[in-house]
């Protein structure tokens, strides 16, 4: 078993696909943002990366169109996009309109640089970058060691 790709299940589909499609630079690869499905290769031309699918006709196919289709609650689901730098990143998507909900911001317990913003349907999305190791925190160096040996 191994995992495909995640898919997004959507309310505001058109806007979505415009969004992974025009601002994140994603190449839709079936469907369009009439459809209620649609796939896509990332940027870098790696095969599906990513797909949306209206979260309306996925319950009627697993049977729950009869449940609320949303509730106030944390974050149940977060797209990470590795970048090859946050900052430069951050600036692009910012030319093109995006809102960013944080960052960028160095996290030396996790070794990483990240930024965070939403899609049209509020779906959170990481972008981060490595820190370089001398920029961890002794926690994180303690904790791969332990794991890795290293």
């Amino acid at each position: 078993m191994h995992l495909d790709h995640p898919r997004l299940l959507v309310t505001r589909f058109a806007d979505c696909f415009r969004f992974y499609r025009d601002v994140m630079g994603f190449k839709a690869t079936w469907g369009d943002e009439d459809d209620s499905y649609a796939s896509f290769a990332g940027p870098e031309g790696q095969t599906t990366a990513l797909a949306l699918f209206k979260r309306g006709a996925m319950a009627e196919a697993v049977g729950t169109a009869d449940l609320p289709s949303d509730a106030p609650c944390q974050d149940r689901i977060m797209l990470i996009f590795a970048v090859e730098d946050v900052d430069d990143a951050v600036a692009a998507l910012r030319k093109r309109g995006v809102q960013f909900a944080a960052g960028p911001r160095d996290f030396p317990d996790w070794g990483i640089r990240s930024a965070y913003l939403r899609d049209p349907d509020g779906n959170l999305i990481e972008l981060c970058s490595g820190l370089d190791p001398a920029q961890w925190s002794e926690a994180l160096h303690e904790s791969t060691h332990k794991y890795t040996g290293t």
